[in-house]
């Protein structure tokens, strides 16, 4: 478990885990998970096409899961956020499963970035998603404090001139670079639950945004550490450990709270 080839795997699943908790933070702040679910179905149809016309794959997932964000961004302006969500939702697996059906040489590959492929990851990856999450997190740095005014106090941040639909944009900007970092390593589905599951639980425990964004990153890297640890002594899909450990986070931290406030 702790072989030189898996060192990889566990310091990219640990920048992963630090990404989707950052950023799900405000997910969960904001209540938008149906979004989070979205975005990274998006980034599933543009690996599909990217392997479609030969390109890389992280071409694809940048470029669908933004296309992506800024579509539900837009439209949502002028129609209700929920349905302009499942819309995009199913027009992006429509689209990937017609990628698909036009060339199986990739479908392997292709549908691991819905379920992952942590195990055997090579110092490329580590590279590759550090770089990527450098840059998430120097994004989320710069939009701090206007997105979490947002997000908390909307009417306040309008009577200071923050503007609602450009800090829309700048968050779903956001999702869709965390979506590009993490999918790559735990695919899709796991990158949703890795966003929902430990920040909810944080924000169960306590309201205060340090407290809930620290507590949030030390559950989704036990997360996906036990996970990792799980997977590798059962040889059961890690996908599997991820949610129920990350479901397990949330119950319990409902039940601390419940007790605490009593």
């Amino acid at each position: 478990m702790f072989a030189p080839f898996m060192q990889d795997t566990w310091i990219t699943a640990g920048i992963v885990a630090v990404i989707a908790a950052l950023v799900g933070f405000f997910v969960v702040l904001r209540a938008a998970a149906f979004t989070a679910h979205a975005v990274p179905n998006a980034a599933f149809a543009g690996a599909a096409g990217a392997g479609l016309v030969g390109v890389s794959s992280l071409v694809g997932l940048g470029v669908f899961s933004l296309g992506g964000a800024l579509l539900i961004g837009l439209l949502s302006r002028k129609g209700r956020h929920d349905a302009v969500t499942a819309l995009t939702v199913a027009l992006m697996l429509g689209l990937g499963a017609l990628f698909l059906s036009w060339s199986t040489e990739y479908a392997p590959e292709i549908y691991s970035l819905l379920f992952g492929e942590v195990l055997g990851l090579s110092s490329q990856d580590v590279t590759t998603t550090a770089i990527l999450g450098f840059a998430c997190v120097a994004v989320l740095a710069c939009v701090y404090r206007p997105l979490m005014l947002s997000s908390t106090l909307p009417e306040v941040a309008e009577a200071r001139g923050i503007r609602q639909v450009r800090i829309d944009l700048l968050f779903l900007t956001l999702v869709a670079l965390a979506t590009t970092t993490a999918v790559p390593v735990v695919g899709a589905l796991l990158m949703f639950t890795l966003m929902i599951g430990p920040p909810a639980a944080a924000r169960a425990l306590t309201r205060h945004p340090a407290p809930a964004l620290t507590l949030g990153v030390l559950l989704a890297l036990a997360t996906v550490w036990i996970a990792i640890a799980a997977s590798y002594q059962t040889d059961w899909p890690i996908g599997f450990f991820v949610g129920v450990i990350s479901a397990a986070w949330y119950l319990l931290a409902r039940a601390a709270a419940a007790v605490f406030r009593r």
